[in-house]
């Protein structure tokens, strides 16, 4: 695969990219072409490094995540999250990346003790079967996902410290919802944040 060039778009470019309609919509009216307009203005045209893509991309993760973990966290005193907001890219794609949000441990259906995390993403992926693939089939349709994986503490022997890996024991793959709309999202996490089944009750019956 080719690699990927990003560049950054000022006022400038964004007016000369929707020239070629104007051109012609001149012509249309008068039947003359304007030939010195400019399509395309090169100089303006500064091309981004992939850091600089990746801290783009990363300040609008964040910025994503904080205002998420806000909407959960406001719907009920007895329903409260820590917050960890850590934004990541993928490799060879900056504009591509996820956001963790939250964590927490659960018991629901017939688990007695599930410890979870809450990502966002701005792209719609499958889980990863591997650790080091933590996606797979990038469908760029979806311009987000929301999902939760459960999680559980492992330790190489290489290791001086134990690291959170996907409970891949959990459902099969580890995956507890994935979804692209952010209502949805919200309800399955204070899902399963909820203490009792009073509350889950009320969760559900809630409209965004």
């Amino acid at each position: 695969m080719a690699k990927l060039r990003y560049f950054a778009m000022n006022e400038v470019n964004r007016q000369n990219v929707s020239a070629p309609k104007a051109v012609h919509s001149e012509f249309l009216r008068t039947g003359r072409i304007d030939r010195h307009k400019r399509h395309w203005n090169t100089e303006e045209r500064r091309y981004l490094t992939y850091e600089e893509v990746a801290e783009k991309t990363g300040k609008r993760l964040e910025a994503a995540g904080v205002k998420t973990y806000e909407n959960i966290n406001s719907f009920h005193q007895a329903i409260r999250f820590p917050k960890f907001i850590l934004p990541h890219v993928l490799d060879g794609s900056p504009h591509l990346g996820y956001c963790h949000v939250t964590a927490a441990r659960s018991r629901f259906a017939q688990y007695d003790d599930v410890g979870w995390a809450f990502y966002i993403a701005n792209f719609y992926a499958e889980l990863g079967d591997h650790e080091e693939h933590f996606f797979k089939d990038i469908d760029l349709h979806y311009s987000r996902m929301y999902f939760a994986i459960a999680m559980k503490a492992t330790q190489q022997q290489d290791e001086e410290r134990p690291r959170m890996t996907i409970d891949r024991s959990i459902r099969g793959n580890g995956l507890l919802f994935r979804t692209h709309d952010p209502s949805t999202a919200i309800k399955n996490v204070l899902m399963l944040g909820a203490r009792n089944e009073q509350m889950r009750a009320i969760i559900r019956q809630m409209r965004y």
